[in-house]
């Protein structure tokens, strides 16, 4: 396994279904999960153009005489090999510095409050920041672990959703999972889409990974995500506008996350294609 999944593992029930997420994900993609244990609250991320320091809260600590041992219990249980994350350099001495440089990373849909404050539409400020500067793509999980058993990518003719299709086509592959594409009609035919795909040279992979294209020319967009499979790993483009403080994802995006409790991979605007 070439590949690496970062996780920040919580030692509580909620932190134990992340987990299982994530080893779910990277047994279907080929994929080492490496696990950070924190000691401290805080630790900072350096991304190309933005550094992003994360603020967990203190259920992040708790038991920390059981977490190494129930997080290796859970790998094992999974048949994957154990690697867990040591911080080799430090902001200070309580601010550790986590690389940037996985594959992926899976995060809850906030790294920062407690479960009891996370409610479905909800994406912590910092886990929209790491979405908007990291290259690699973004697992977020569905609140309790939940297999999934094909691939839904949305597309709707951005740069942002090429390279969500991008990923959805490499996820099929290394995964052998089915995948279908759901498009959202608006302003324009169906066909200028499949121009879209044909422009970008990706109509070969295409005819190989996707079942069925979707197109819903009717009825609202929310109305629309019904029809996606709930047991389907979704995968979207996200693009961002506002300010630091207050980073908002495309309206597509918003209303997906906002709708769905599927896990979602995003391709943030950053996001560097997996070959």
């Amino acid at each position: 396994m070439d590949h690496q999944l970062l996780h920040i593992f919580r030692n509580t029930p909620m932190g134990r279904e992340t987990l299982l997420q994530s080893i779910y994900f990277c047994k279907k993609v080929g994929a080492s999960p490496v696990i950070y244990v924190p000691k401290s609250t805080k630790f900072l991320m350096y991304f190309e153009n933005d550094v992003v320091q994360i603020d967990l809260d203190t259920s992040y600590l708790t038991s920390p005489d059981t977490a190494i041992a129930h997080a290796t219990e859970l790998v094992e249980q999974g048949a994957l090999n154990v690697n867990f994350l040591e911080p080799k350099h430090y902001t200070a001495s309580t601010l550790p510095d986590i690389p940037t440089t996985f594959d992926y990373m899976c995060c809850p849909r906030s790294v920062s409050d407690l479960a009891s404050k996370i409610g479905l539409g909800y994406i912590g400020p910092r886990v929209r920041r790491i979405v908007r500067s990291a290259r690699f793509p973004v697992l977020i999980t569905s609140p309790v672990f939940k297999a999934w058993k094909s691939i839904a990518v949305f597309f709707g003719g951005s740069a942002n959703a090429v390279n969500a299709l991008r990923l959805g086509f490499h996820i099929s592959r290394v995964s052998g999972m089915p995948l279908d594409v759901f498009t959202q009609v608006e302003n324009r035919s169906p066909e200028s889409y499949r121009q879209i795909v044909k422009d970008e040279n990706l109509e070969q992979e295409m005819d190989r990974y996707v079942n069925d294209w979707h197109f819903f020319e009717n009825r609202v967009f929310e109305e629309n995500i019904f029809d996606v499979p709930h047991d389907a790993l979704v995968v979207v483009g996200a693009f961002g506008h506002g300010v630091i403080r207050n980073f908002v994802f495309g309206s597509k995006m918003e209303k997906i996350q906002s709708t769905v409790s599927n896990s979602l991979l995003i391709a943030g605007p950053n996001y560097t294609a997996t070959r």
